[in-house]
Order: C-alpha cells, then structure tokens, then sequence
C-alpha cells in the first residue's frame, strides 16, 4: 500500500494564471479553496493572505488579450484544502 504524500503547504499568495511567478502547479494538484470574509468563494484567479486580498473577474469582460479583466478585494483570506 503506498500512503497519501502530505499536502504542500498553503502558499500565502497564489495565481491561477500559468505565466505569472506566484503559480504553483504542485498546489494545484489538490483541491484548494478560499474563504473571503467568511464566505467560500469559487471564482477567485489570485489572493495574497498577508496583504488581505483576493482577485476576482469582473463579469464577462476581458482585455485585449482575451484574459478576463481582475478586481482586487480587500478583506480577510482564508487558504485550505478541501
């Protein structure tokens, strides 16, 4: 039997976006969730828990790169595994 390896720990600041340096694929491998003022929030793209903040898409509208355009919240941030 081989045992489950323990989960890396939750990085104070992460990003969805692939190219940006605060990526962490290992993270991504298990399921993370983020909690913003008490409430789970599923549409986060980057958050930092030092600074208090999190990135989330501002409705349907994107750049001109396609990527959707990002409003930073201010706030308490909760990192976890689910």
């Amino acid at each position: 039997m081989t045992e489950a390896q323990p989960a890396p720990p939750v990085p104070d600041r992460l990003c969805t976006d692939p190219k940006s340096p605060h990526h962490d694929p290992a993270v991504f491998e298990r399921d993370i969730g983020i909690r913003f003022n008490g409430k789970e929030r599923h549409d986060v793209a980057e958050y930092c828990i030092s600074e208090g903040w999190v990135k989330v898409p501002s409705g349907k509208t994107v750049d001109r790169r396609g990527q959707p355009l990002l409003i930073k919240l201010k706030g308490q941030v909760e990192a976890f595994y689910r």
